[in-house]
């Protein structure tokens, strides 16, 4: 599948696009089982998801958090469901959890110690037309400033790079 495609709709928006050669049915599966998410959404080489804890009903809560193996530093992210519709949209909050990685990742990216102390809205979209299921991912931040310190994280590069990952696992399904 081509690489997902990243917008800026708004200020404070930011848009991806991504197509999967499997069904909405596995697509979703692989967004609201926790096993399956933690094997592709990893991280990249080096890095590790000890705690995918889901809860993926309306009310429901969720706490992902990444580890460095080289150095044990952690970073994740928490939120709030707001609305699911079966095989189609899940919206959420998102509230980004610097823990103790501060300053920079690995990669020598910056990290800022808080994006914002109000949550980023997520809205997850899956259309399938023949097989193919097109996901948009929508994240509508507090402001402006925020948008941007997510940004220049790498944020959509490392979107790319488990989206590459979910097609693998897509494949194994």
């Amino acid at each position: 599948m081509k690489p997902a495609e990243a917008s800026l709709p708004s200020d404070t928006e930011v848009m991806v696009k991504r197509s999967f050669d499997a069904p909405a049915r596995l697509v979703w599966r692989a967004y609201m089982e926790p096993d399956l998410m933690r094997r592709w959404c990893s991280g990249y080489p080096g890095w590790s998801m000890p705690v995918c804890e889901m809860d993926m009903r309306v009310g429901g809560k969720y706490r992902w958090r990444w580890r460095s193996d080289e150095n044990g530093q952690e970073f994740g992210f928490t939120g709030e469901v707001l609305e699911v519709t079966p095989h189609a949209k899940i919206v959420h909050t998102q509230i980004y959890d610097a823990g103790d990685l501060g300053g920079a990742d690995s990669s020598g990216a910056v990290i800022p110690d808080s994006m914002g102390s109000e949550p980023a809205i997520v809205t997850v979209t899956f259309q399938e037309t023949n097989g193919i299921t097109n996901v948009t991912t929508m994240i509508r931040f507090a402001s402006k400033a925020d948008r941007d310190a997510a940004l220049a994280t790498g944020m959509t590069d490392g979107m790319e790079f488990s989206y590459q990952q979910l097609d693998g696992v897509l494949g194994e399904m």
